[in-house]
């Protein structure tokens, strides 16, 4: 369902960058604007009573601030997002003390906030509910500066939608809304700080990419964007299965050699993904040994693309490995991956030798929950699930259980977001977390698996770390009286 926007407002666009990447939830706004009200959010030029850069932004902001503001100097100019007013609220002089709480968990600095209230003795702030529009509306022609902005007939204005993706999830909203209105300070302005860093340095750096990412994750912001482009830079994990069950590459001409090479490269690959770390002076070859991993624990492997594993193959990996490290070899994993069925004299000699054979496809499976649920594989707990012999039923047993475990602590934040909702809905907003004994009552009247307290409490405080941060923790004199408050999703995903 389209939504009408009749006009938009004229911000400036640093303080509209800061707005769709969700650093901000308020902005400074003069003209009064009913609660409700929906308008675009136009990239202005004009600050507030005329203030510089310098003196309107604080220092660690100002080159940044400097560089957008440039940026849109010229036409056309794109307009990225929405907003809905949530308050119009007016700090009068009684509460002048809030301004340095409000400096400090912003953009701007306290002078400039103390200015514009000398002006009139308030300071007026619109706390916005901001929306990526699906499409960008461009604006050809220049715009008069002002309060306002009123597209022309040359400007191409999409329509906006209820489906449109909020900048900021609800519950994170909420939160941050009642800490700016109670004068309490933001606790994560420092990782914001670090996310903003990580924003300017992600264009190019994959691991900036997916710390940009996991913050906005922990900060309760919405990232589908950078979701979809982590994605693609992982689409090589699709061919794990391809690579390794093919044998010669005809409609590519690739030689059996150059297809086993191919495989050796993706299964190191993959190895990583999941925690390992490969001595790459091991790289495989004629006689030489496929791979090794020094880090948690040593395991030796030998990769067999194509559609039969060689018979010959555990004896292969047994004086390879003897050669290479005989300090490690006995007491390390050892591991064969290659497609189709292994023969009895392969099984027997797997089994006798401490061997577990695995299909590229089990690879893939185990991959693929490592990078959609990052750091769920367990290394420790995996290598006693590679048994001697064929382990792709065991490893998939592994795989099954670890969905199971996260699909338990996905439905226990699902229950703090219900009652969490249900709170907002009769207290505007203003809720203080719930006890471990409300989240398993109402855990157990909608799940088959029911819990006690002590179970609720152990996975409320795993998912409360500041390592995980799906929740929140308000600590209380014991830990019955501890209450938790959502924070962000936790989606499943077994693509």
């Amino acid at each position: 369902m389209s939504i009408t926007i009749i006009n938009g407002i004229q911000i400036p666009a640093f303080d509209v960058e800061m707005l769709t990447l969700g650093k901000l939830i308020v902005v400074p706004f003069n003209q009064f604007q009913k609660e409700g009200k929906v308008f675009w959010l136009y990239p202005g030029q004009k600050l507030p009573h005329n203030l510089s850069l310098e003196q309107y932004y604080q220092p660690e902001y100002l080159a940044k601030a400097k560089i957008c503001s440039d940026q849109h100097t010229t036409y056309p100019i794109h307009i990225k997002a929405w907003a809905r007013c949530e308050l119009h609220w007016h700090i009068n002089h009684d509460q002048k003390q809030l301004l340095s709480k409000i400096a400090e968990s912003t953009i701007w600095q306290l002078s400039a906030l103390e200015h514009i209230f000398e002006q009139y003795q308030v300071l007026k702030l619109l706390i916005l509910r901001v929306y990526h529009l699906s499409t960008l509306s461009v604006v050809n022609t220049p715009v008069y500066p002002s309060a306002f902005y009123w597209n022309k007939p040359e400007d191409l204005i999409n329509n906006t939608s209820e489906n449109d993706t909020p900048i900021v999830s609800n519950a994170s909203f909420v939160r941050r809304k009642t800490l700016l209105l109670t004068g309490d300070l933001y606790p994560y302005t420092d990782i914001e700080n670090l996310q903003f860093q990580c924003e300017q340095m992600a264009q190019n750096n994959l691991d900036a990419q997916q710390l940009n990412y996991d913050i906005k994750n922990f900060l309760g912001w919405t990232s589908e964007a950078s979701s979809e482009k982590l994605d693609q830079n992982r689409d090589w994990i699709n061919d794990i299965a391809s690579l390794g069950n093919r044998s010669k590459e005809e409609d590519e001409e690739k030689t059996n050699y150059q297809a086993g090479t191919d495989f050796e490269n993706i299964v190191r690959d993959s190895l990583e993904l999941l925690g390992f770390t490969i001595d790459y002076t091991h790289k495989g070859g004629a006689g030489g040994l496929d791979l090794f991993c020094s880090k948690p624990y040593p395991l030796f492997g030998e990769c067999k693309a194509g559609r039969k594993i060689r018979n010959d193959t555990a004896v292969q990996l047994l004086n390879l490995g003897m050669l290479r490290r005989p300090d490690l070899f006995d007491q390390a994993a050892k591991l064969i991956i290659g497609p189709g069925e292994p023969t009895t004299q392969l099984q027997d000699a797997a089994k006798i030798q401490g061997m577990a054979i695995i299909k590229p496809e089990t690879l893939e499976k185990l991959v693929k929950l490592q990078s959609n649920q990052r750091n769920s594989v367990d290394l420790f707990k995996l290598k006693e699930y590679l048994k001697a012999g064929q382990s792709d039923e065991e490893v998939e047993k592994y795989i099954d259980q670890v969905y199971t475990e996260i699909s338990l602590r996905s439905h226990i934040i699902t229950v703090v977001k219900e009652l969490s909702e249900q709170d907002n809905q009769s207290s505007k907003a203003t809720h203080h977390g719930f006890t471990v004994t409300e989240t398993r009552v109402h855990y157990n009247a909608t799940h088959k698996l029911k819990l006690n307290d002590e179970d609720v409490h152990d996975l409320l405080i795993e998912l409360s770390s500041p390592l995980t941060g799906y929740l929140g923790r308000i600590k209380g004199s014991n830990w019955n009286s501890d209450r938790f408050y959502f924070l962000r999703d936790l989606p499943i995903n077994q693509k």
